[in-house]
């Protein structure tokens, strides 16, 4: 297959035509070997607009909402970011080319060592992956200026807007009542504020599902 020509024809036919106009992403994801992100056997889907599993229950997002949710974070070459739930790390790739640090937190030890490994291969060295509970974020090299999450949440704890710095930014997709909204959460002082961006729909991260609610 020619990875090459399908990836740009992923950049003008999904990611261009869905109002990503940020030149440093549209950069960052044509130069970016998304294949090297997935299970060899899913190569060939690699570049469609659609989710790639890449473990049991875990997803890669789907290109057009990677892109738009990295250009509302407005990542600058002097941002720390954390991604959390970085899968196989493609999200924490592109945010490495354009950021200054990266800590990519991943729960599954199986995929955080083929994030590892991919940083290595592709000379990725401001990339960190670090294994641990997502929900529970990285306190160790907080704060952060964004904050990624690489999968849809049901809700967001106060652990991972704790390590937000001020004027810090987090993306990622909020279920509400089964349907995912692209959000945008911004921390001035000791508040955070949010609004809604555009629906997508996901695959959610583990960890992130609400208490239930006592029905009568």
């Amino acid at each position: 297959m020619d990875y090459a020509t399908a990836r740009q024809y992923m950049v003008d036919g999904q990611v261009r035509t869905n109002r990503v106009t940020d030149e440093r992403l549209i950069e960052a994801i044509s130069s970016l070997p998304r294949e090297r992100f997935v299970p060899e056997r899913a190569r060939a889907r690699a570049y469609l607009d659609d989710d790639v599993e890449i473990a049991p229950g875990r997803y890669l997002m789907e290109p057009m909402v990677t892109a738009r949710l990295i250009q509302a974070a407005e990542a600058k070459v002097e941002d720390m970011v954390l991604v959390v739930g970085a899968g196989t790390g493609y999200a924490a790739a592109l945010l490495a080319r354009l950021a200054h640090t990266v800590v990519a937190l991943e729960s599954e030890a199986a995929l955080a060592q083929r994030a590892s490994a991919v940083f290595g291969d592709l000379a990725i060295d401001n990339a960190v992956v670090v294994e641990g509970a997502l929900n529970a974020g990285c306190a160790k090299h907080a704060p952060y200026n964004i904050i990624y999450l690489d999968g849809a949440v049901e809700q967001v704890p106060s652990a991972l807007t704790s390590q937000l710095a001020d004027g810090g930014r987090m993306v990622g997709v909020l279920l509400d009542r089964g349907v995912g909204r692209a959000t945008l959460w911004i921390k001035t002082g000791a508040t955070v504020s949010h609004r809604v961006l555009f629906d997508a729909n996901v695959a959610p991260l583990p960890g992130f599902a609400a208490p239930a609610r006592f029905v009568f």
